[in-house]
């Protein structure tokens, strides 16, 4: 079937990925490298991480319960402290392949998000890079709104209705393979972002298309 959508992650594909964040952190502080990726990683469906992603808890129940879920790993760290890790620098290219994309197929955004803090959706300031960046898109999926999180096949679903488009007419882009995975699934073409050159590549190989770094104001 003929591409007609092209779906992106946002953190880690148009910012830098924040796991790099964590591993300054970690350095910085004498936590072991990986460490909070571990927390994220340790019971997905029902952590700190997970439950703030569907907006079952606050800042303050998330900042609590990454603590005692650190500490069970052998070295607390605050949520609070994790939080400003999320947010990366803007990748010029990827925004200008979000343009060329637009202009040819419909276009939507999935992200997992915490409504209080990293929320690129309709609460995104009207005015700086992410303002620009978000209206971009045909239609945006924000966890902490939905009530649901990737990699749970049903928000790609939910996508997928709402630009109209069938699962097997659509590419995906994610940072994380364990999110590419129910797409490639359900009948996507995944990409997995590892970094700029290599997305670039693979989009243009799905898509026909030829990407060119652009300039954000």
């Amino acid at each position: 079937m003929a591409i007609e959508a092209v779906i992106w992650d946002f953190g880690g594909v148009f910012t830098t990925s924040p796991f790099e964040a964590f591993a300054r952190y970690e350095a910085a502080n004498g936590v072991p490298k990986d460490l909070i990726r571990r927390v994220n990683s340790t019971n997905p469906d029902t952590n700190a991480w997970a439950l703030f992603e569907r907006n079952e808890i606050d800042a303050a129940g998330f900042d609590a319960l990454f603590l005692e879920e650190s500490t069970r790993l052998g070295h607390p760290v605050p949520g609070r402290d994790v939080l400003p890790l999320l947010s990366g620098q803007l990748r010029p290219q990827m925004v200008a392949a979000l343009r060329a994309c637009k202009a040819v197929f419909k276009v939507g955004c999935i992200t997992n998000n915490m409504v209080s803090h990293h929320s690129p959706g309709a609460n995104a300031p009207a005015a700086g890079a992410m303002g620009q960046v978000m209206p971009l898109f045909d239609a945006i999926i924000e966890s902490s709104k939905a009530g649901l999180r990737k990699p749970d096949p049903r928000i790609y679903l939910m996508m997928c209705d709402q630009l109209a488009v069938d699962p097997s007419a659509c590419i995906y882009l994610d940072d994380l393979g364990i999110n590419c995975k129910p797409a490639a699934a359900l009948g996507m073409q995944a990409i997995k972002v590892v970094d700029v050159d290599q997305t670039l590549t693979d989009l243009a190989h799905l898509t026909g298309l030829t990407f060119e770094a652009d300039l954000v104001p």
